[in-house]
């Protein structure tokens, strides 16, 4: 049995571990909240302009003339895949989620096609540099609140893997932001834009672009493109804070179970104690007791 001053010492230990987490809780919250509104504002706007890029992918005539973002190959043979990941643990799960998901994505596509990664966050390119994964561009250290300058780099990096044939497809990975308990993985093609057959069919309007479809889509489509790999961003960071502080939460009430069954323990090493010293006592008592009686 753990003697008292060490099991004290383990409560302290205990308690201390439980107040950070804690505070890491509190803040993870505060940052959660922050990045929960900048993601909900920006996303309706951004499933507009996503639904208004996939219906002009669908346009009669459309290819390599009309913009070079619309082009479909007809032979895929590189895929470059955007990862976004966290720069910090402590997140539960929320990593490996994605990570997993993208891993059976590249081996999937392996076979018959290389994958190449830009990474987002220092938890994919770790895992992905020690797998020996093909990495042609890293971001780290991306700030908490990220404007859309911050993702200028990385959309040109993906369109110009596109533009100059390095790649066929683009596709991005990361965690959708659902609820505060629910993040769901998600991996779609970013480049080309892809048209979906059950809302395009029957599709009989077509956009009449002024001055001429070149001029506006060669603006348009790389900033729309660029919005939809800042919305991703934004999706996982809210839902980075919300796995944070939902892993903070389980970890200080884990910590506070370990401290009622550690003064359980406490509780009953001292009882243990109390009594063997009664014990002591009486036995003392009662020598003392027969050795008067035999005098």
């Amino acid at each position: 049995m753990a003697t008292l001053r060490a099991i004290q010492r383990r409560i302290k230990s205990v308690r201390n571990i439980s107040q950070v987490t804690r505070a890491m809780e509190m803040v993870s919250a505060s940052k959660m909240r922050r990045a929960q509104q900048a993601t909900l504002a920006s996303r309706a706007y951004a499933e507009k302009s996503w639904e208004v890029l996939r219906y002009v992918a669908a346009q009669p005539g459309r290819g390599k003339m009309l913009h070079p973002l619309l082009e479909e190959r007809a032979q895929i043979k590189n895929i470059t895949l955007v990862l976004i990941t966290s720069d910090r643990g402590l997140c539960g799960a929320y990593n490996m989620n994605i990570i997993r998901p993208a891993l059976d994505f590249m081996n999937k596509h392996s076979e018959r096609n290389a994958v190449r990664l830009i990474t987002i966050g220092r938890r994919g390119r770790d895992i992905a540099a020690r797998l020996g994964k093909d990495i042609i561009a890293e971001f780290t250290g991306l700030s908490e609140k990220p404007s859309i300058l911050d993702v200028g780099p990385i959309a040109k990096i993906a369109i110009d893997e596109f533009t100059t044939g390095r790649a066929d497809q683009v596709h991005i990975a990361y965690t959708d932001f659902v609820n505060v308990v629910v993040q769901k993985p998600t991996i779609k093609q970013l480049l080309p834009l892809h048209a979906p057959q059950e809302k395009t069919q029957g599709l009989s309007a077509v956009y009449l672009y002024e001055p001429d479809p070149e001029t506006i889509l060669a603006s348009v489509l790389p900033r729309f493109t660029e919005l939809q790999i800042y919305q991703a961003i934004l999706e996982a960071n809210a839902s980075e804070h919300s796995a944070r502080m939902v892993a903070m939460r389980n970890a200080t009430d884990s910590a506070q179970e370990l401290i009622g069954d550690l003064s359980l323990a406490y509780n009953k090493a001292r009882q243990w104690n109390i009594t063997k010293e009664i014990l002591d006592i009486v036995g003392g008592a009662e020598a003392l007791r027969q050795t008067l009686a035999a005098k």
